[in-house]
């Protein structure tokens, strides 16, 4: 069994390769993407929408849009149950986080966070969902997990 071990492992990183986080995030609230150009448009993969901040594709705007849709379609779809959110520890995952919970409480979704901090793992969000599921059968809910 061999043993990939990166040249840069042990060392302090390059200054030049580290993202500048006060930027990302100023980035996230001033930057407004044009719906006409392909890449700064909201692109779903099969992990979800990616993008990048300085490249006016992951920002406000691109959150406030998918949030609104998500409740839209739960309205649609007459879900009624809790919406669990949930985020990660990437720079961008609070503000995205903030900007969706304006939306949803905006719309009167029922939203569930953790207790002492917003940072959930995916698979705890995932099991909430499916105990309260299975507990609430006429209030199904469902969840967003912020991972930017």
């Amino acid at each position: 069994m061999s043993t990939n071990i990166s040249p840069l492992a042990g060392k302090r990183a390059d200054p030049t390769t580290l993202v500048n986080v006060s930027e990302l995030v100023t980035d996230y609230y001033n930057l407004k993407p044009d719906a006409n150009l392909p890449e700064q448009q909201v692109a779903f993969g099969t992990s979800g929408h990616r993008g990048v901040s300085s490249r006016y594709s992951f920002n406000e705007w691109h959150v406030l849009a998918m949030t609104q849709a998500i409740c839209e379609y739960r309205h649609q779809q007459g879900i009624t149950g809790p919406l669990f959110l949930g985020i990660d520890t990437h720079a961008l995952s609070y503000p995205a986080f903030t900007s969706a919970l304006e939306v949803l409480c905006a719309n009167g979704v029922d939203t569930m966070i953790a207790d002492e901090t917003p940072y959930t793992p995916t698979p705890a969000v995932s099991h909430a969902i499916l105990e309260h599921n299975r507990h609430h059968p006429d209030q199904l809910a469902d969840g967003i997990v912020v991972t930017p």
